[in-house]
């Protein structure tokens, strides 16, 4: 890893990671029965969030996300390497988060919370899953731009995770207290 980030065009480069991730967030559209699509359009009720957590929140996905994935285009993945064989792990585990997540999602009525899959042992497992496809493709790369950018991208919703849990205790009360007595907010972080 070195100070200077590396700006090389090349085909073998991180914006591969980032068009698989992409099309992992936009097929699952594609497949999914009229119900599901229902049912997946609780992500789109929008938490009331004071004006730092809107920036906050906003700025992750109008800067970290852009800016990832223009960089992805000129930065060489480190092939052959132990970067490259400890990163890729990672962002796997990452689409296999994402995806079993919008898979409960679709599958669970709007009319309750989503609990099941994945949501049984983290709260927030589209947020962890971004944070490690952000951490996975730094590490492949060696890019220390990257790892930054995954490190703000959880600190930013580390900070506005418990509005959204307010926000989720107002729509389903007593079942989501539950739930959130009994689920880590975060994977691997013990209540």
């Amino acid at each position: 890893m070195s100070l200077i980030p590396a700006f090389e065009i090349g085909v073998w480069n991180a914006w591969i990671l980032q068009v698989f991730f992409l099309l992992v967030m936009i097929v699952p559209d594609f497949l999914m029965s009229k119900e599901a699509k229902l049912s997946m359009n609780r992500m789109n009720k929008f938490v009331p969030f004071v004006k730092h957590e809107k920036i906050l929140a906003y700025s992750t996905h109008m800067v970290i996300m852009p800016l990832v994935f223009i960089y992805s285009i000129f930065l060489p993945l480190k092939l052959g390497t132990a970067w490259l064989y400890a990163g890729l792990p990672i962002f796997a585990l990452s689409v296999l988060i994402y995806t079993t997540t919008i898979i409960i999602i679709a599958g669970t009525p709007g009319d309750r919370p989503v609990t099941g899959g994945v949501y049984r042992i983290t709260r927030h497992p589209i947020y962890l899953g971004g944070f490690l496809m952000y951490l996975g493709t730094g590490i492949a790369c060696a890019s220390w731009v990257v790892l930054l950018c995954a490190l703000l991208w959880i600190t930013f919703f580390i900070v506005v995770v418990p509005t959204e849990e307010h926000f989720l205790i107002d729509q389903y009360g007593d079942v989501y207290r539950e739930y959130m007595k009994r689920t880590p907010r975060w994977m691997g972080i013990p209540k």
